[in-house]
């Protein structure tokens, strides 16, 4: 449970040591902002998450930023975490790596909200939806990048606002804080629609923001998120969906190198009794886990993905840190960079050695997905594969990933002669563009934004490959 007071604003000189240095530097840059408002509203965690509470976040402050007519900023209420970063530097939240790396998980969140006409204290619940990006953030330890996008399927201020999803982007004023603890970024959440998230996935994100910049109503330079917006920009301005998101499509494909799904999939290539060397993945069930050099594999190659590569790559298995992890999130989120060195959950066995877990090349292959990740089926074919790209499914009910990889991808253990392979719960699926096109035209209903009934199934007998698209109950059943 939270609660709102004002703050006693930061400590004067002779008192600064009384406050913990990563949060003493974190109000100094607020100074820095807000000279004349050194005793905002605050909503305060009243039992700290290092006591055993459910809120990640000690503090979220909220300013009144009086924008700037020059740039045609508006009026807005402004939004700021503590608690993502090293507050402390006593290890009770985040352990201490030294001052050159990052403060904690090396960000904290903030958010612009317009200030409507009459509005004399800023709504609170920003600070709810903040804190919920935190809980999967702690539980996950999947940090966030500018860029990234999160599909959220819910009215972020729990109204009728079109509004459900967000964007990260940088802070347009905050500037990074060197702390004692290390390095603080500041990352703006961004409210945006059905169809901008989408635009963003199929394209990619920062493409989506610079698009937003552009728009008044939509944003504007500093991207304030306005609630009670009833258009998109491609309801104002309907070019640019073709000028610029499918062109950015056809001519630079997607950035987005994965996402966390609600997926598995099935080793047709041998009996389902054949329970000793199955590879065959079963929701409920407790799948061999993914070893760290695999972990770490995936996520160097998603991490490359988000980057502007002229040959697309997945490096070689050569990772050999060590770390411990918690149990994933549940949202759907794009991948980004993360401190976690390790993704396997806390209920599996201990991890097989990566030299025992064999490279398996497989005959036949069933991938089962939830509607939404089966929507992004064309994104990954169009905007990935056919653009000599990855893309991977990394499963957030335990340790499964599916990455499909094109024949331009290096380091992949999925071959051309041999296109299905798995090395543990990881499957790799080597698709040529023959193949690809051949699939984009069979799966063309995917793309439409209208419910499509479940379930679907899709089949290429020749190629023996199958995908089914299932409701969530399956997914969410104890029992596939």
């Amino acid at each position: 449970m939270d609660e709102v007071r004002p703050t006693s604003g930061p400590a004067a000189p002779g008192l600064a040591s009384l406050f913990p240095p990563g949060l003493q530097a974190i109000y100094g840059e607020c100074r820095r902002l807000y000279p004349d408002q050194a005793n905002p509203l605050q909503v305060t965690a009243i039992v700290k998450y290092w006591l055993g509470g459910p809120d990640p976040l000690d503090y979220i402050s909220m300013y009144r930023n009086m924008g700037c007519a020059a740039q045609d900023v508006q009026e807005h209420w402004h939004y700021i975490s503590f608690g993502l970063s090293d507050l402390y530097g006593d290890n009770r939240v985040h352990e201490f790596t030294g001052q050159e790396g990052p403060s904690g998980f090396g960000f904290e969140l903030t958010f612009r909200l317009k200030r409507e006409v009459g509005e004399t204290a800023p709504p609170t619940w920003p600070a709810e939806l903040m804190q919920g990006l935190a809980r999967y953030v702690f539980q996950s330890e999947n940090t966030f990048c500018s860029g990234d996008h999160i599909s959220w399927h819910n009215p972020l201020d729990n109204s009728e606002s079109r509004i459900q999803h967000m964007l990260l982007t940088e802070d347009p004023q905050m500037t990074p804080v060197h702390t004692p603890f290390g390095l603080v970024n500041f990352l703006q959440i961004v409210g945006v629609c059905t169809e901008e998230l989408q635009a963003a996935q199929q394209w990619n994100g920062q493409g989506m923001l610079e698009l937003l910049r552009g728009v008044h109503v939509a944003g504007g330079p500093w991207l304030i998120t306005d609630m009670r917006r009833g258009e998109t920009i491609f309801d104002i301005d309907p070019h640019l969906q073709q000028e610029c998101v499918d062109q950015g499509i056809e001519t630079e494909g997607s950035n987005l190198s994965g996402v966390s799904a609600k997926c598995v999939w099935d080793d047709l290539s041998r009996p389902p009794e054949d329970e000793e060397d199955s590879r065959s993945i079963c929701i409920g069930s407790q799948p061999r886990r993914l070893s760290e050099k695999d972990t770490e594999q995936i996520r160097e190659a998603l991490r490359k993905g988000l980057e502007f590569n002229t040959k697309a790559a997945l490096p070689p298995i050569n990772s050999q840190r060590q770390g411990h992890d918690r149990p994933h999130g549940h949202l759907n989120l794009s991948f980004s960079r993360s401190r976690k060195d390790s993704l396997e959950s806390e209920s599996s066995a201990a991890i097989v050695p990566h030299e025992l877990v064999r490279t398996r090349q497989l005959e036949s292959v069933h991938l089962k997905f939830n509607q939404e990740s089966g929507t992004l089926l064309p994104l990954c074919l169009r905007g990935r594969l056919l653009h000599g790209r990855h893309f991977t499914y990394k499963s957030i009910n335990g340790d499964t990933a599916i990455t499909f990889v094109s024949t331009g991808v290096e380091g992949a253990f999925a071959t051309e002669e041999h296109p299905y392979a798995a090395h543990g719960p990881w499957l790799q699926i080597l698709l040529t563009e023959e193949f690809v096109e051949q699939m984009l035209g069979d799966l063309s209903e995917l793309n439409t934004r209208e419910e499509t009934k479940l379930p679907k199934e899709y089949s290429w007998p020749e190629n023996k490959l199958k995908i089914s698209v299932l409701p969530d109950s399956v997914f969410d059943s104890p029992l596939q």
